[in-house]
């Protein structure tokens, strides 16, 4: 479909989808880096803690998935979670959604933080442990990329149960 321009209307609307998915992205990846670094060279001897000992930043490296679950299975994670990011990209390149394309780059973006930490992380390529350091009472410690991850999947709940007409 054609304008009076002769420009493709359909590129020119969605044409602000790569900038904002990309944003997204960039931003939470570094964010989650950037703070994971911060973390581990300040708090690894002793932990911050911020309201007594119930909100701290406390280092944690978790070689398994979420809730710490499947700690020996490390590489599996790591390429699960590849398989994750491309299926995700895709999904992104398909949404015109803006709700669902936000919820999808947090999600991305946290998939891609944690990605990171096991392929860079000690002790090695695919078996490095991800950093977690927020740690709020008896929930599982948790870091930037958990909290994008989160959100976004909340998104994605609320659309879902909204429907594509929003009612």
């Amino acid at each position: 479909m054609q304008n009076d321009a002769g420009s493709d209307t359909s590129t020119t609307s969605t044409a602000w989808r790569a900038p904002l998915v990309f944003g997204i992205v960039v931003a939470i990846v570094a964010l989650d880096q950037i703070t994971k670094a911060w973390v581990v060279a300040e708090f690894s001897d002793a932990p911050l803690s911020i309201i007594d000992t119930r909100v701290e930043f406390r280092v944690s490296r978790n070689t398994g998935g979420a809730f710490s679950l499947f700690q020996s299975f490390t590489p599996i994670l790591a390429v699960l979670a590849a398989i994750v990011t491309v299926v995700l990209v895709r999904a992104v390149q398909r949404t015109r959604d803006p709700v669902l394309l936000i919820a999808l780059a947090l999600v991305l973006a946290g998939a891609l933080g944690n990605l990171c930490d096991r392929v860079f992380r000690s002790p090695g390529f695919l078996r490095g442990a991800v950093v977690d350091f927020v740690r709020v009472g008896q929930f599982p410690t948790f870091n930037v990329a958990d909290s994008a991850i989160t959100i976004g999947a909340i998104l994605l709940v609320l659309q879902a149960w909204r429907g594509p007409s929003g009612e």
